[in-house]
């Protein structure tokens, strides 16, 4: 098979995005949050589990301790006993702390809407701050590649880099900068309906004739 060349390769990847923006042109995050600071706290927790279990733990979690002030000074176990549900409850209960301290010693109580500040917050990654980025402030500052897009991306041979952030730069070269707020929603659902890790329904995928991956 002919090597495909970079310009065909961004035309392939627009009618992906096109196609995919048919399917889900409403595209929403599953995470419950209350305000910018709930939202951080949910994804931040959202690490290796899925949204449906943190949205499980979040309504008492944000209820007790819903403002940067009251976590920055709540008992990690206590923190511990409420989310022990989710994957790596211990080291995500002291993130929590850890990260409303800053907030609030060193931003006032308010989440920045800055891509290097949020990355300075205790168990934010570029993932995470792009995910606040967008979702909060209606900002696209890169794409959040969390497991289903790094997944999708290289089935879709969009990328062959081997790290979350390589990919992404692969991915910022194909997509125009309006493009990248909705890349993460939209894909996120397509990995969990259509495009399935262990059994992709390829025969009712929208994408089926641009995947060089796909399994009929």
């Amino acid at each position: 098979m002919p090597r495909e060349s970079k310009k065909n390769k961004q035309l392939r990847a627009l009618e992906i995005a096109r196609r995919l923006d048919a399917r889900y042109p409403q595209a929403q995050c599953a995470l419950h949050y209350r305000d910018p600071f709930s939202f951080a706290i949910a994804v931040l927790l959202s690490a290796q589990t899925t949204d449906v279990a943190v949205n499980k733990i979040s309504d008492e979690l944000f209820s007790r301790w819903g403002t940067p002030e009251k976590m920055a000074q709540a008992d990690p176990y206590e923190i511990e006993e409420v989310i022990h549900s989710i994957g790596f409850y211990r080291v995500k209960a002291r993130n929590c702390i850890a990260c409303a301290q800053r907030i609030v010693s060193e931003y006032g109580g308010e989440v920045p809407a800055d891509i290097d500040e949020l990355q300075t917050l205790p168990g934010v990654g570029r993932k995470t701050a792009n995910v606040i980025l967008n979702e909060i402030f209606g900002v696209s500052e890169g794409i959040a590649v969390d497991t289903h897009v790094f997944r999708i991306a290289h089935k879709l041979d969009l990328s062959k880099a081997d790290t979350p952030t390589k990919t992404e730069q692969d991915l910022l070269a194909l997509y125009p900068k309006e493009l990248w707020g909705k890349i993460n929603r939209q894909w996120v659902l397509f990995g969990r309906e259509i495009c399935i890790a262990r059994r992709p329904k390829c025969t009712e995928c929208p994408v089926c004739e641009l995947c060089p991956g796909a399994q009929l």
